[in-house]
């Protein structure tokens, strides 16, 4: 089986609490071949000293400095140009990957002629503390399903751009993660997973899920802007997506 390069893309925005155990998971990895590109968004604490003392001990981290604040998009596109790899992953400056999280989803992806793959994650708190709780990934998904809500873990999705071309993130400041992974899913029947919690997501405070306001103005903004739907379809969708979000997708959470 052969050791493709994957390209790990971390956007950094005022990261310096959480990011060196974002790159810590990152080099802990079993999966050896991986470049890790860091744009970060011109923060304004010590993320980007952080960043250039990891890239001086591995010269697999590549890091690369927005001069103003562009948002998450713009941040993630410009790593996506940069990427090298055949495989394209995703990790935020706040998540952790567990070690062998790359070589158990290249492998699957690999044996499976799979072109984008994704899995269950663990809950943790701001602090790091577990939450005692996965989310569950769906055996396969396709885009009508994910219509409806986002079933792909950004910091656990992978695709293969050698399949299916580099594909980037709409420019809105919210919710382009799940615009992406509609893209993506548009080119392939299905994007398969991996049932193991492989990834540790950071549940934050301030959060667009903990805003129930917030999160249905974005993800209009995901129909109409994102997929160009018109205003009638984009309610239709947006009714879709609460009876998913609030019925059918809490089956999804599971205690550890």
């Amino acid at each position: 089986m052969s050791n493709p390069l994957v390209s790990i893309i971390t956007p950094t925005y005022n990261s310096a609490h959480f990011v060196s155990d974002t790159i810590n998971s990152v080099i802990a990895q079993t999966y050896s071949h991986w470049e890790l590109i860091l744009v970060d968004d011109a923060s304004s604490d010590t993320t980007v000293e952080i960043l250039k003392k990891y890239a001086t001990l591995d010269n697999r981290i590549k890091v690369h400095v927005l001069e103003t604040n562009l948002g998450a998009a713009i941040a993630r596109n410009t790593a996506i140009k940069k990427a090298s790899g055949k495989y394209i992953a995703f990790l935020d400056a706040d998540d952790l990957w567990k070690p062998e999280k790359l070589s158990k989803q290249i492998a699957f992806m690999q044996e499976k002629k799979v072109a984008i793959s994704f899995s269950s994650y663990e809950l943790m708190d701001e602090a790091g503390n577990s939450l005692q709780k996965i989310i569950k990934a769906l055996p396969k998904v396709d885009y009508t399903k994910m219509l409806k809500s986002n079933y792909i873990g950004n910091l656990t999705g992978i695709y293969d751009a050698e399949k299916l071309g580099k594909v980037y993130m709409p420019n809105i400041r919210k919710r382009q993660d799940w615009a992406l992974w509609l893209q993506l899913t548009q080119k392939v029947p299905f994007a398969y997973s991996i049932p193991e919690a492989l990834a540790i997501y950071r549940v934050r405070q301030n959060s667009i899920s903990s805003n129930k306001l917030n999160l249905l103005k974005y993800n209009y903004a995901i129909y109409r802007k994102a997929l160009n739907f018109g205003t009638f379809k984009s309610i239709i969708y947006l009714i879709r997506f609460l009876i998913e979000h609030f019925f059918i997708k809490p089956r999804q959470t599971t205690q550890l």
